[in-house]
């Protein structure tokens, strides 16, 4: 004990000192577990910093998601199994019909009969189609009974055209049956050129007639040569720098993203001084250009 003594003999003053240590540490304690050092500023971020970054977060997930779709090479839809099913987007329900009709030792010689057995829906009937790939001698009787059918229809048309006079040469104002007459159209196309020529608004360009779904470049222009624009129709403008995002996207010449990108330009630019200020935009369809202005207008 003697030993130790000595160092815990302290004088008055050396004591204050030890207690004077005490009380700073004990306050320093105290200010750390009660006080909030933490700053209040908030960091923000800016909108259009935002924006800019989640558009480039989806154009790598479209394009991942591009990477991922599996490319189809032509096949023969005889041999589809469940698993390329899947990949094409079939129903069980409709692999499994053509499972059964292939049972049965039968096969599938065209595009019409390949949806009579399994039905599956026109919309991925024209996706698939194109890749089908029958044999040659298949091909040639199909061939041969398209020649046929044409061969019939233009007879039918020859003599209807001697019976009907159109009532006018007005590709605007013709009616279905006016459309009728042209030799390759009949009740099926001349009710899409109609409905296509609604959707417009009126046909403003001759070559606006090539976009109708199923009707060849050929018909087109037997069309052409005997119906005109004579009077190019009144198309009411959308106001770009004011139309909801609704009424941009009813533009028959404008989808979601060309949309999506009009507006995000609107907003970086605050407002369009002159309708030619769409050329600018990023990967905008300037092939399209001249239709799409039809429906659209700055002020």
């Amino acid at each position: 004990m003697k030993i130790f003594k000595p160092h815990f003999w302290y004088n008055k003053r050396q004591r204050n000192g030890v207690f004077f240590l005490l009380v700073v540490i004990i306050i320093l304690q105290l200010i750390y577990v009660y006080v909030d050092f933490s700053s209040e500023v908030e960091k923000t971020i800016e909108t259009e910093e935002l924006l800019a970054f989640q558009h480039q977060i989806d154009s790598l997930k479209q394009v991942e998601l591009e990477s991922r779709k599996p490319k189809l090479y032509p096949f023969n839809p005889n041999y589809i199994t469940d698993f390329k099913g899947y990949q094409l987007g079939m129903t069980t329900d409709e692999i499994d019909r053509l499972h059964s009709y292939r049972k049965q030792n039968k096969f599938v010689n065209s595009v019409s009969e390949f949806q009579q057995i399994t039905k599956v829906s026109d919309s991925l009937l024209a996706i698939v189609s194109p890749y089908f790939k029958f044999p040659d001698w298949v091909i040639r009787r199909e061939n041969q009974k398209k020649s046929k059918t044409i061969k019939a229809s233009l007879s039918e048309n020859h003599i209807y055209n001697k019976v009907y006079k159109i009532s006018t040469n007005d590709i605007n104002k013709a009616t279905q049956q006016d459309l009728e007459t042209v030799s390759g159209v009949g009740e099926v196309l001349s009710s899409r050129i109609i409905k296509y020529r609604n959707k417009l608004q009126g046909y403003s360009f001759p070559s606006q007639l090539y976009e109708v779904w199923g009707l060849n470049k050929e018909t087109a222009n037997k069309v052409l040569a005997i119906f005109k624009i004579v009077d190019k129709p009144i198309i009411e403008k959308v106001n770009v720098n004011t139309a909801t995002f609704k009424e941009v996207l009813k533009n028959p010449y404008i989808d979601y993203e060309l949309c999506k990108k009009i507006f995000e330009y609107r907003d970086e630019v605050a407002e369009l001084q002159n309708i030619s200020e769409l050329r600018n935009i990023k990967d905008f369809p300037l092939d399209k250009y001249d239709r799409i202005v039809i429906y659209l207008e700055a002020k």
